[in-house]
């Protein structure tokens, strides 16, 4: 996959595949399919620290987490997410964001938002590095917003959103992801756009489909009561691990594991 690639699959109308990734051993795991790409979320410091929100991530954790996802699966595209204000103080400090996520592994960063980003994109696409955009609901924003809500259900903030992306492809963006809009605005930004559209909760009139690979595969506990309307879970992953924990704990209690076929 490169990012010539990415246009000319929605110049084909062939959907575009991406998930999220964290750590080593599901990087090996998906090395091994044929998912177009894989984006190294900051909603790793959700999933895999416990935090509310995606405000707590940093650099340098962004940074350790791409370098052993670039480790499991190095035949894949890999996106990683700036955090929450790396790319707000100007330049200079963007650009060394920029460049402690390429030397880890990366190959193309995304950010949320456009406004005050413009310049930032332009210098980043123009010292080689590709950048994937990010609108509608943008977690980073979160305080802002009042909570994780659905965005441009309004004519006015459709027309936002539109022009927002508008502004993305011109500031240099080889793709944009779509998060929690309606079907029809999404389907307008697309049509509108040359480069491709990644959905996440806006649909299917969208060139390709990123989900959080722990809720593609139920990764979650009983007592987790957090599921996006927009999230098919394909299996009951935690209930799974669950389960085979319980058996293990039982085979020790009872002295069935070890047995004579797994001891020198």
């Amino acid at each position: 996959m490169s990012v010539d690639e990415f246009k000319k699959m929605k110049q084909k109308n062939e959907k575009i595949t991406m998930l999220t990734c964290y750590d080593y051993w599901t990087a090996s795991i998906l090395s091994e399919t044929d998912i177009d790409c894989i984006l190294v979320g900051d909603s790793l410091v959700m999933v895999m620290h416990g935090a509310e929100t995606t405000i707590p991530a940093t650099i340098e954790l962004m940074a350790s987490h791409t370098a052993a996802v670039a480790k499991g699966a190095p035949n894949k595209f890999i996106i990683t997410d700036l955090p929450f204000c790396s790319y707000r103080k100007g330049v200079a400090i963007a650009m060394d964001a920029v460049e402690k996520i390429m030397r880890s592994g990366a190959n193309a960063v995304k950010l949320e938002g456009v406004v005050g980003n413009e310049e930032i994109i332009e210098h980043i696409v123009a010292s080689g590095i590709p950048v994937m955009g990010h609108i509608g609901l943008t977690p980073q924003s979160v305080n802002l917003f009042g909570g994780y809500k659905v965005q441009g259900k309004t004519k006015d903030n459709a027309q936002k959103l539109l022009k927002q992306a508008i502004m993305l492809e011109k500031a240099g963006c080889f793709a944009i992801v779509l998060e929690c809009m309606p079907n029809l605005v999404a389907e307008e930004i697309t049509d509108k756009l040359n480069i491709p559209t990644i959905g996440i909760g806006a649909g299917p009139h969208v060139s390709g489909q990123v989900l959080v690979l722990h809720d593609l595969l139920g990764m979650h506990n009983k007592k987790s009561t957090l599921k996006p309307k927009f999230v098919k879970t394909y299996m009951q992953g935690g209930l799974l691990i669950e389960s085979s924990i319980k058996k293990y704990i039982t085979d020790v209690k009872r002295q069935k594991f070890p047995s004579s076929k797994y001891c020198y």
